[in-house]
Order: structure tokens, then C-alpha cells, then sequence
């Protein structure tokens, strides 16, 4: 009998987890995939939203503020990328101008702090490359962009190190209410629990409901983003958002924390739950809008492209509490943009709850530093040397793109809930993520996977599941 079982290791699942080994708890993760991050928290903008957009006085709104101020000292205490590099709404009309002053008195109701209107002389002072139709902007200096990947694994290995275990590939198929808690079922045996915390991002409707009589649905909602090399990171500073209108939100333009430019998202609502493929038409929407508000995106740069998924719910509103008709159920759903940047306050949200119905007793021994995988690139010279005397491995460049070591790579494997696939090593050390997308990379990666995990070639998979890359019946002709 766990007191808890969190289901789903995204940025939510995780930061709840988290929060909850402050704790005398046992505790427990269910993730249906491999690895934590290969949900929504994977795909999306990695913007850390300074908290201007919610609707006043709602639940999104309050914890987008929070999870903005928590971001910076999180960032230090769990060793993950985060900058403050500042947000810009853009307003290309004046006659819109209307709907960037209610932006901004929306923002100071909800707590923003900094915001202020600039004119298009500080604006192009701020970004040459801003549009040249571009009249004003709302300027959010405690927006931010971060790490997506390592937010989520920081949080998880934290939470890890601090007791809470993690059972992946097993997907959570029903409940049965017991006496003084629940069965949770999955397709990889029963487990018993006092507390349920449902954090399953776009199916966190269907086990919702697997247990409460008021319906909920959450729509996946597909956004396309383009991805551009190193080479374009420095053609804005800040993260670029159109001004809403009639026709929608726009395409936003950003650096990221590790010197790229995203470009995207579009908007479009689907029904399948595992519909991340990215269409043509998204694509072009992503490349056509985004001169709307900066111009001479150097597109010719692109070097991948992604689609992620959003779990949309129609009152656009995060759904966190315990459910009065299914005690010891706890909903976290709904949880979009701003999601990520909510998700430290969301944690610390869900662990109160948690703590009202268990009363725990506080973890004495909690930890709540964690490093991250060492690069030797944050070294100085002599630095890295010695650090390559010591370990060689840290002198063999496994990925020329982004310049991983298999220092790091090993690092990545053998930290708590370490690497199993090309994408787990992947998120952690950024091996495959640069200018050749893994061609150079993956056959030396897999090649450390199999002798590091003791496993043949033809079982390492790209992402868990079917996902082999190596096929044949001839172990040495692989």
C-alpha cells in the first residue's frame, strides 16, 4: 500500500512528486512511456510566461505568477538551463492598440511585475529585427526561456533521490475504490494506494472520468514549431508574442537556452491523443506568421521540425483538487500553457492536498540540491584538461554538433532514472539534438547504450517501445 501514486512523469507528475518527498511518503510514479518528458512537457515553447495572459483571478493565473518567481532559485537548486531573457508582445496596428493596454492592466492585476508599454523607438532599440510594421509592445522583463527537458528530469531525479519511486512502461487502465484508498490497475499488475494523483496530461480526462460521474474532456490541441540552427539564435534576445486578435495568437519567435531560434506554435485542435506528427499546412502556417511581427527570419536555417500536444480544456483553467465524489482522488488536469512555468507551483499545490488528507510528518532528510550532467564546455581550460586526465571519456566527442563527450552520455546513463534510449540521451546531454539531427552520433550512441546497459543492439530502441533501430537476425552483422 503506497500513500500516493502520481500518474504521469511530466512537469506536473514530476514537480508534485517533488514536493511530495518533503515528506514521509511513500510514494510512487506510474509512467506508460519509458522515461520521464515524453509528453506534452517535451514539445512545447519552453517559455517561462511572466503571467499577463491568464484571465484574473483564475487558478492558471495565480500559479503562472508563482511558478514565474520560483523558476530562478529552482533553476540554481536542481542545475537546469533557465534565462530571464524578457517577453515582447508585438501590436502591428494601432487600432489593436486597445488590446495591448488590456493586456497590461490584466498583467498588474495578476501580480506581473516590470510590465510596461514601450513605443517602436525602444522597441527596435530592444530588437532591430522587429517588424517594420510593429507601433508598440508590451514589455514583460520577468518572462524567461528554460530547459524543458532538464526541468522535468531535474524534477524527477530529485524527487527520486528522495525516495519516491518510478515504474515506467506501465499505463494505468482502471480504478477500483478500496477500503482506505484505491487499486490502481495497469497492464503491469494492480497496486494499491491511500492517495490517487492523476497528472496524465491529455488522458487525464479518461481516468478522470473512470472514477467521477461529471464528465471532463481535454482536446489535444497540436502545435507545429520549426527549430533553427545556432547559427539564427541571435536574431531576437527576447521571445517575440503577436498581439492576440481576431484570427488568433499568432506564431511567437524565440531564442532558446541553448542558442537556437523556435519558431511556432500553431493551434489546431484534434482528436488523437497521440497525434504528434507535424502537416505541411502547419508548417506553413508556423513560417508564413512569424514575419508578422519579426522580419528576416533566416528560415534557410531550419534544421528540424516538431509538433507537441496540449491538454486543452474547454474553461481554459487548471483542474487541481481532490474530487468530492471520489475521495482520495486527486485531479491535476488541464494543465497547458502556462503549464511549465506553473509547474513548481502546481507541485507545491498538489503536495498541500496531499498533505491535508494524509497529514504526513516532514522528511528530514530531504535533499533539494541536485546536479545536473557535467559538460566540460562550462570549464575553463585547465579545468577540462584535468577533468580528462581523470576520466578520458570526457576527451572522446561522441557528438560533434553539440560537442558531447561520452563522459556525459555515460553520465547520463548512470544517474538516477537514467537514459535507456537514443531520446533519453538525447534530453539529457542534447546528443543528436544539433545541425545533422543525430546522423553522425547515433550508431556510436547506441553503440554505449548496448555496453552500458548490457543489452544486444537490436534492443536498443529510439524512444522505448517498438521503436528498434537496428533489425536482423545476424548479431554480428550489426
Amino acid at each position: 500500500m503506497y500513500d500516493v501514486i502520481i500518474i504521469g512523469a511530466g512537469v506536473a507528475g514530476a514537480a508534485s512528486a517533488r514536493e511530495l518527498s518533503r515528506y514521509k511518503v511513500k510514494a510512487c510514479v506510474l509512467e506508460k512511456e519509458e522515461d520521464v518528458c515524453c509528453g506534452t512537457s517535451k514539445a512545447n515553447s519552453a517559455i517561462v510566461h511572466a503571467g499577463y495572459d491568464a484571465a484574473e483571478g483564475s487558478l492558471m493565473a495565480k500559479l503562472n505568477v508563482l511558478g514565474n518567481k520560483m523558476m530562478p532559485q529552482l533553476a540554481k537548486d536542481l542545475d537546469f538551463a533557465f534565462i530571464q531573457n524578457g517577453s515582447l508582445v508585438v501590436c502591428t496596428d494601432p487600432e489593436t492598440r486597445p488590446g495591448l493596454e488590456a493586456l497590461y492592466e490584466r498583467g498588474v492585476k495578476n501580480g506581473v511585475e516590470g510590465l510596461r508599454i514601450i513605443e517602436r523607438d525602444e522597441l527596435v532599440e530592444m530588437e532591430p529585427n522587429i517588424s517594420d510594421s510593429a507601433v508598440a509592445a508590451l514589455y514583460a522583463p520577468t518572462a524567461g526561456i528554460v530547459c524543458p527537458f532538464n526541468l522535468n528530469i531535474a524534477l524527477a531525479e530529485n524527487a527520486n533521490v528522495n525516495g519516491v519511486e518510478f515504474r515506467f512502461n506501465t499505463k494505468v487502465t482502471g480504478f477500483e475504490k478500496i477500503e482506505g484508498g484505491w487499486k490502481v490497475k495497469t497492464d503491469n499488475g494492480d497496486y494499491e494506494t491511500k492517495v490517487v494523483v492523476n497528472a496524465a496530461g491529455v488522458y487525464a480526462d479518461e481516468l478522470h472520468n473512470m472514477v467521477s460521474d461529471k464528465e471532463m474532456k481535454i482536446v489535444p490541441r497540436r502545435g507545429d514549431y520549426c527549430l533553427l540552427d545556432k547559427s539564427a539564435g541571435k536574431h531576437v534576445s527576447k521571445t517575440i508574442f503577436a498581439l492576440p486578435t481576431k484570427y488568433g495568437k499568432g506564431i511567437l519567435v524565440a531564442p532558446t537556452v541553448h542558442g537556437n531560434l523556435l519558431v511556432g506554435p500553431t493551434a489546431i485542435d484534434i482528436e488523437d491523443k497521440e497525434g504528434t506528427a507535424t502537416t505541411r499546412a502547419g508548417l506553413d502556417e508556423a513560417i508564413t506568421k512569424c514575419a508578422n511581427t519579426v522580419k528576416n527570419v533566416p528560415l534557410r536555417q531550419v534544421i528540424t521540425s516538431f509538433a507537441g500536444l496540449r491538454a486543452h480544456e474547454a474553461s481554459h483553467e487548471f483542474h487541481i483538487g481532490e474530487l468530492e465524489e471520489a475521495p482520495g482522488f486527486v485531479d491535476c488536469a488541464g494543465i497547458e500553457s502556462p503549464g511549465l512555468t506553473s509547474s513548481p507551483a502546481i507541485g507545491v499545490m498538489v503536495a498541500d492536498i496531499v498533505k491535508g488528507i494524509l497529514n504526513p510528518e516532514e522528511n528530514p532528510d530531504f535533499v533539494g540540491t541536485r546536479k545536473g550532467v557535467l559538460n566540460p564546455e562550462n570549464l575553463s581550460l585547465e579545468e577540462r584538461n584535468a577533468l580528462i586526465k581523470e576520466n578520458p571519456a570526457y576527451g572522446n566527442i561522441i557528438c560533434r554538433c553539440e560537442m558531447v563527450t561520452e563522459g556525459e552520455i555515460l553520465d547520463a546513463i548512470h544517474r538516477p532514472l537514467g537514459a535507456k534510449s537514443l531520446d533519453g540521451v538525447k534530453r539529457r546531454t542534447r546528443a543528436g539534438m544539433g545541425r545533422c539531427q543525430a546522423g553522425f552520433c547515433s550508431p556510436r550512441t547506441m553503440e554505449i547504450l548496448s555496453r552500458e546497459l548490457n543489452l544486444d543492439m537490436r534492443e536498443i530502441t529510439k524512444s522505448g517501445g517498438e521503436s528498434r533501430i537496428a533489425v536482423g537476425t545476424n548479431k554480428d552483422s550489426i
